[in-house]
């Protein structure tokens, strides 16, 4: 049996709908801090933190735009979490754009200092799961 605060060593097959990775996903759905996370994966392999990120709709999974947008920026920048868990990024994006970096990621989701109408409703959908309904600081 799984821990359900541990993520799997997979990568989901896609991005989910609210992945701060899309280019899709309005500005202001995640917090402050939640994009400052993506800007450490950007840094060469060595300086990266060990952890692999988990993806914020389906925790037991790995982001998949994490993995796709951080191992296509050449071997110097290739995931170090992945490299320790011993698995390969997932084929390209699929059928949704990504940032090409964890900094235009992140650009992009604080560009907005509210929340929009279309961020708002994402924020809502994004509520239906238990464990950030009952969180307080996802927005």
């Amino acid at each position: 049996m799984s821990d359900p605060d541990q993520p799997e060593r997979v990568c989901r097959t896609r991005p989910c709908p609210a992945c701060p990775y899309r280019c899709d996903v309005p500005s202001g759905v995640w917090g402050a801090e939640e994009y400052a996370k993506l800007l450490a994966y950007d840094r060469p392999t060595g300086e990266q933190p060990l952890a692999a990120f988990a993806c914020h709709a389906t925790p037991q999974r790995l982001c998949h735009g994490w993995a796709v947008t951080h191992s296509n920026r050449g071997h110097e920048h290739e995931l170090l979490a992945l490299r320790l868990l011993g698995l390969t990024p997932p084929d390209g994006p699929g059928p949704v754009p990504l940032f090409e970096s964890g900094q235009q990621a992140a650009e992009h989701g604080l560009r907005d200092p509210l929340p929009g109408p279309d961020a708002i409703r994402a924020i809502r959908r994004l509520r239906r799961y238990p464990r950030l309904a009952a969180d307080p600081d996802t927005p």
